[in-house]
């Protein structure tokens, strides 16, 4: 499984309910990043994972180097640039359950990743890319590179799972529909949230908006819905699947590890059902630690939880 996608830290108010806008503390940096986080719950789940981005060569780099390539992840292709700090984003939660962030991206080392970083070679040998939209829109460069690995893998008989992860703070609704529609019809799987499916088919009945996705081209739409399990759409049937009761800690990177575990099922030989139970306790399981890599769990700890021995 390869992802080309943003890498940076990330930053995290202390307390819920406080704002940006007044002194305070905060906890971090976390190795962080949608595309980092799923591609290293990949990896801790035993699958080989690879990995296209960049880092600043400062400590906050090192410090996600370090990460990844202790839990299994091929760093060989993560340029480490001189001229770039490594991109960092504040999060502040809210009792409501929502977020807010601000991100220093497309000028960091985060969205120094181009079309001439996506080597032939080496997308053509994976079963599975990983796109995030949030590396999608951090700027034009980093969306060419995105389009270019999705034909490569395509054209060589690979597989292509899409997170949208919009970023409100980052694009409008317009903007979204304009760069991820068209991109549809070269996807497998789709990982997005109730609002997303919504936001990309403009549709108010979940049923009806993944029926229109179906429409574009992917054979799964996978609607994560956070306590309330995952739903599983394709042409030819729909269900849901409950979530697992853990103690949340932390929800920062859940949906990344959610959408791991299912490839990860997929790719054990499990069927839609069974890996979005699979999915739903590796999603659980990344909740119950503070950081958003940090409660990425091992297949051990996952077998444990739902009461299957997946090898």
């Amino acid at each position: 499984v390869g992802c080309v996608g943003d890498l940076l830290v990330e930053v995290m108010r202390q307390k819920v309910d406080e704002s940006f806008g007044a002194p305070g503390t905060f906890d971090g940096p976390f190795p962080s990043g949608a595309s980092g986080i799923f591609i290293d719950a990949i990896a801790r789940l035993g699958i080989k994972a690879h990995f296209i981005g960049a880092v600043g060569r400062d400590d906050f780099g090192q410090m996600i180097i370090k990460r990844l390539k202790e839990d299994g992840v091929d760093i060989s292709h993560i340029k480490i640039m001189d001229d770039y700090t490594t991109g960092v984003a504040f999060v502040t939660y809210f009792s409501n359950g929502s977020r807010k962030f601000i991100y220093h991206l497309s000028r960091a080392a985060t969205g120094q990743i181009y079309p001439e970083d996506i080597d032939p070679d080496y997308f053509s040998k994976l079963n599975y890319l990983h796109i995030v939209g949030s590396t999608m829109f951090i700027n034009e460069n980093c969306r060419e590179a995105c389009q270019k690995a999705v034909k490569l893998v395509k054209d060589s008989g690979g597989k292509v799972s899409f997170d949208p992860n919009f970023r409100p703070e980052l694009l409008s609704k317009e903007k979204i529909r304009e760069y991820f529609n068209p991109l549809l019809s070269n996807i497998d799987i789709i990982f997005p949230t109730v609002d997303e499916v919504m936001i990309l088919t403009d549709k108010k009945n979940l049923k009806d908006a993944c029926r229109e996705i179906l429409k574009m081209g992917p054979e799964n739409v996978v609607v994560k819905q956070g306590k309330k399990g995952s739903s599983v759409f394709t042409l030819d049937e729909e269900f849901h699947v409950p979530a697992f009761e853990v103690k949340e800690v932390d929800p920062t990177g859940a949906g990344d590890c959610y959408s791991a575990g299912f490839i990860v099922g997929i790719i054990k030989g499990l069927d839609l059902k069974k890996a979005a139970e699979f999915a739903n306790a590796v999603g659980a399981l990344a909740i119950t630690k503070k950081g958003p890599m940090e409660g990425a769990p091992t297949l051990e700890e996952v077998n444990r939880l739902i009461g299957l021995s997946v090898s």
